[in-house]
Formats: structure tokens, C-alpha cells, sequence
């Protein structure tokens, strides 16, 4: 018997050796690579830098390592998560490129809403709609006047099929009443199309605070309206112009938002333990001065929830695709 007793003393030894391993909670000291599809130094990897660091502080001993994989407005590392293994440790920070890239490119190599685990929403950045220093309209209605007196010769830019810029003013079109026509302008990216309109070379540009409020403090560039359901009142630069929904475009609602996702497959206790720490993070004071410092509206509500975030998500694909095949302005 006493071989018997032996073998089992050694088998609990070695059962209590491992269970610490076993048991040792998510991300247990190994990195989580945040996959950032675009270019360092751009607002997204700004965020998700910042974000980066305040889960850390939610999860003691965690490492949060920033990853670009830049190219094809987002597509490259969307893709580079949807086919990661689902384990937590690659995540995908995207904006509301997630929404548009299934209109945007119609061969798109993975599916947003079936490939991933959807964590939260993190922020919002509200748009503007500006113009040229030079055009005679002051306020948005005689800005509007001013287009459908000038159908067909003004132009609108952007930075790029599938950027904010150029989702912004597709959504905008569509909404106009009249279907006022205006030639688009693509640019290389956000700096060159904002030198052109700051240069007087295109007429009208709808694009992010975080690109616009220095431009309009400054009187290079004239302000119209935001994008927002509500006037941006704590906004000192941009509290007194209207949203586009009071001037009458009926819904209007657009801001260029943040969400975090994980591969599909991703156990229930890895996706619940990110979700924890990110409602943590969102709630964290350096954080939150950060995002303000970006033009960024912290996520309070329901929406970082990930059945709320992907509903939300799946509204905005909708309302974006209708855009889209109206203009009939693909990537692929």
C-alpha cells in the first residue's frame, strides 16, 4: 500500500504545483499587443496609447504594447486580430473605420461583426463642418444658400476614401434636402486637405475637433456647424455654433468614435476581465484629462457595454453603407 500512498502524495505535489499557473488570472504577466491599424503619432494610436496605460493600472503586472499595422484605411490590422488567436493577448483598437470599411470595401477579408468580440466603446470625437476663409457665408443657413447658389461649382475635401473627412461629408450630402451636388476633393492625408482649405484652394471640408478647433480659434478657417445631437456647450471654441440636426437635418448624429475588440472565440472570463478593466480605465482621471486634451468625449453610457457597443456598431454600419452606395465612392 505504502507504493499506492507514495503515488498519490507525488501526484497532489505535482497538482499543487501547477494549479497556481492554472489559476492565475488573465493577462498573468504576459503582454497584450493593442493592435492600432494606422500610423503612429495619429489620433488613434494617440488614444490608444493613453488607453494602453490606464489598463495597465487596472491590471497589476499587465503590459499593454502598442502594434501599428497601417495600410488600406484600417483593413490591414482589423484583419490581423479577426485572425489572431482568440486568447486575449491581441486586441484591435479601431475607429469608426469598423463601421465603414464592410461599405467602403466590398471584398473585405473578414466580417465585423462575426469575427470579433466586442469589449466597449472608449470615445467620441465630435466633427465639424468648415469652410474656407474666403466664402461670403457667415452662419450655416446662409452657407447653405450659398451652395444651392453655386450648384455644381464648389468643392468638398477630404483626407481620403474612408477617413473621418471624407464619411463625414458623404453623411452630409446624403442629408442635404436638395441634394446640392459638390465636386469631392480626395487628399493624401489630413494635413494636406486642412492646407488647402486654410489656402483657399477647396471650398468646404467637414472633419474632427481634434483637426479643426486650433484652425478655427485662429480665423484660418470659418466653422458652421458640429456634427452632434446636442451643441457642444463645454467646448469654449465651438459651444456657440449650431448642431446640423437644429439647422434641419433631421438625425443627424456623427461622431468619430473608438472601440476596443478582441477575436472571436476569446473566452467569456478573458472578454469579461478586459471589460472590467476598460470600464475601469474610462473612469480614470489621467485618462479623461488626456481624451479632453484630444477633443475626445469619454464613453459613459451603456454603449461600453459589449452587447450595446456592437448594436451600436451595427446602426452605424447601416446608416453609413446608405452613404456610401448613394455616392457610389468604394476603395477597392
Amino acid at each position: 500500500m505504502k507504493p499506492l500512498f507514495a503515488l498519490a502524495a507525488l501526484a497532489a505535489t505535482v497538482s499543487l504545483m501547477s494549479a497556481p499557473a492554472q489559476a492565475q488570472a488573465f493577462p498573468g504577466g504576459k503582454p497584450v499587443s493593442l493592435v492600432v491599424p494606422f500610423a503612429a503619432g495619429g489620433p488613434t494610436d494617440r488614444v490608444a496609447r493613453d488607453l494602453a496605460e490606464a489598463m495597465r493600472k487596472q491590471m497589476p503586472g499587465s503590459n499593454f504594447v502598442v502594434e501599428n499595422a497601417a495600410g488600406a484605411g484600417g483593413t490591414i490590422g482589423a484583419n490581423k486580430v479577426a485572425k489572431a488567436a482568440p486568447d486575449g493577448y491581441t486586441l484591435l483598437l479601431f475607429h469608426i473605420g469598423m463601421a465603414a470599411t464592410p461599405a467602403m470595401y466590398r471584398k473585405l477579408t473578414y466580417k465585423p461583426l462575426e469575427d470579433f468580440e466586442y469589449l466597449g466603446l472608449i470615445n467620441e470625437v465630435p466633427m465639424t463642418l468648415v469652410g474656407k476663409p474666403q466664402l461670403p457665408a457667415n452662419t450655416y443657413r446662409d452657407f447653405e444658400n450659398y451652395i444651392r447658389a453655386n450648384a455644381g461649382k464648389l468643392n468638398l475635401a477630404h483626407a481620403g476614401l474612408g477617413s473621418a473627412s471624407h464619411l463625414c461629408g458623404l453623411l452630409w450630402q446624403a442629408a442635404l434636402k436638395n441634394g446640392e451636388a459638390m465636386t469631392t476633393i480626395p487628399f493624401g492625408g489630413t494635413a494636406p486637405a486642412m492646407n488647402a482649405l486654410v489656402g483657399g484652394q477647396v471650398d468646404v471640408m467637414c472633419d474632427q475637433t481634434t483637426n479643426t478647433t486650433q484652425q478655427i480659434e485662429g480665423g484660418r478657417i470659418k466653422a458652421f456647424a458640429v456634427t452632434t445631437a446636442k451643441p457642444l456647450s463645454n467646448n469654449k471654441v465651438l459651444k456657440d455654433y449650431p448642431t446640423l440636426q437644429e439647422m434641419g437635418l433631421k438625425g443627424f448624429n456623427l461622431t468619430i468614435w473608438h472601440g476596443l475588440y478582441a477575436p472571436k472565440g476569446t473566452p467569456p472570463a478573458v472578454t469579461a476581465a478586459l471589460n472590467t478593466a476598460l470600464k475601469a480605465a474610462l473612469k480614470d482621471a489621467d485618462f479623461i484629462k488626456k481624451q479632453d486634451g484630444l477633443g475626445a468625449i469619454v464613453v459613459t453610457d451603456n454603449r461600453v457595454e459589449p452587447a450595446n457597443h456592437k448594436a451600436f456598431v451595427a446602426a452605424e454600419m447601416t446608416k453609413i453603407k446608405t452613404a456610401v452606395d448613394a455616392a457610389k465612392q468604394y476603395a477597392d
